[in-house]
């Protein structure tokens, strides 16, 4: 395969980070289920093993020393961000964020940075841009479609999570194609983390070339909102305004800072969009339920994070010796929490291979789980919700379309379905 840094758009980009996670062609639920039941502490490294995908460690950090399917034991690794860290990330994933990223910070330097960007994606911040992510998803993408009466869904769904996001962060709303560019050079940081030698070397080399490309785009907005004030509420500029570590964010920091959180800045969404529509679509009876009361999607879109969860397992390291269902995990191992697995237990959902939106509320993971859950989960319910509202008010009759091969939820790590096409009225 070959790739041009100048080829790249975010389509490109986004399929070549779902063919990086598509890993071995597998049932991985079921492959779980059997774990679950016969080997739920697993000596040695279950995904290496059979998925085939890469984690969020360097090449060089070592296997996983245990790999856990129960949701006790997985919400107990998450949970506790002392003893199971994820500092090593930094020379994974974080290498291309000069290790200035969140998911690879411990302790009190995490805490100080989550407490630093935490404002801007809470609930009661992002309720107030619900009207405008409303607007934007109706008027910019919904309506234009409406007259067409037929669409692969996945053509709005890759597209309205990073227009949003994006201006929530504090890019100028005037230019949707440099979103476009931007999220595109995002998504191949994600991309360049590959196990074949031959794809790391492609990608390896548009990640580097999109990591100083996004750097520099980012610097001029902020360099702008600096001479500007920083007024307003967005992302960018609360870092202007704020403090860190007892001192206020150079120009440097501050582009780090939304460098390191742009590569999920609507990939996620996008990926728990497709896979809400298909789950919904399969079940017309429910469909109609939704439709005619829509205080049941905040139900949907939690029973689908739990029932196919976009990230299905969270890596960690042992930072001291330490036991694990009755398996000893000695100190700098890596710990590999199975979150598809642990959101199928039966012994924390009823019937949990069924998906049912009616069942009683318990925290699943799909989200992740402890200091490290997604920062911008309420971000993201909030657009889906808005979302399927105006498809739901403007589509009427949705359905999927028979002439179509139907939407299929696939992928070892990073799930989601690569096209939902539907027909409507």
């Amino acid at each position: 395969m070959s790739l041009t840094f100048q080829e790249l758009d975010i389509e490109a980009a986004y399929h070549a980070v779902s063919d990086t996670y598509l890993g071995t062609d597998i049932d991985i639920h079921a492959l779980c289920r059997e774990k679950l039941l016969n080997e739920p502490v697993m000596q040695g490294d279950f995904v290496d093993t059979y998925l085939k995908v890469p984690t969020n460690a360097s090449a060089k950090a070592p296997k996983c020393a245990v790999t856990l399917f129960k949701y006790k034991d997985v919400i107990a690794v998450l949970r506790d961000a002392e003893t199971f860290t994820s500092g090593f990330i930094a020379e994974g994933m974080g290498a291309f964020f000069d290790g200035l990223i969140v998911l690879a910070m411990d302790g009190e330097q995490h805490r100080r940075t989550r407490a630093l960007l935490q404002p801007v994606f809470m609930p009661q911040t992002v309720d107030k841009w619900r009207p405008e992510i409303e607007r934007v998803i109706r008027e910019e993408f919904l309506l234009p479609m409406a007259p067409d009466k037929k669409a692969n869904l996945m053509d709005f769904g890759l597209y309205f999570p990073i227009r949003v996001m994006y201006e929530l962060m504090g890019f100028p709303a005037d230019d949707p194609e440099k979103f476009k560019k931007y999220a595109s050079w995002a998504l191949a940081l994600v991309a360049a983390n590959q196990i074949d030698p031959e794809k790391a070397r492609i990608f390896g080399a548009l990640a580097g070339q999109a990591v100083k490309s996004l750097y520099d785009a980012i610097k001029e907005v902020v360099v702008a909102k600096r001479a500007e004030g920083s007024q307003g509420t967005d992302l960018i500029s609360r870092l202007i305004n704020a403090e860190y570590e007892g001192r206020a964010l150079d120009d440097h920091e501050v582009t780090t800072f939304v460098r390191s959180l742009l590569p999920a800045a609507g990939e996620t969404t996008t990926r728990t969009f497709s896979s809400v529509m298909t789950l919904l679509l399969e079940r017309p009876e429910l469909q109609e339920r939704v439709r005619n009361d829509r205080k049941l999607i905040g139900k949907l879109i939690d029973e689908t994070v739990r029932y196919e969860p976009v990230s299905t397992f969270k890596v960690r390291q042992a930072s001291k010796d330490v036991e694990i269902g009755g398996v000893m995990v000695p100190k700098g191992s890596m710990v590999q929490c199975m979150v598809i697995s642990a959101n199928r237990d039966e012994e924390a959902f009823d019937d949990p291979d069924v998906f049912d939106i009616d069942r009683k509320s318990r925290p699943s993971l799909g989200f992740g789980f402890g200091p490290h859950m997604c920062i911008g989960q309420f971000v993201a319910k909030v657009e889906l919700t808005c979302a399927i509202n105006g498809i739901l008010d403007l589509f009427p009759n949705l359905r999927l379309d028979p002439d179509m091969p139907a939407p299929k939820i696939a992928g070892a790590q990073l799930r989601g379905a690569k096209s939902v096409h539907v027909i409507w009225d």
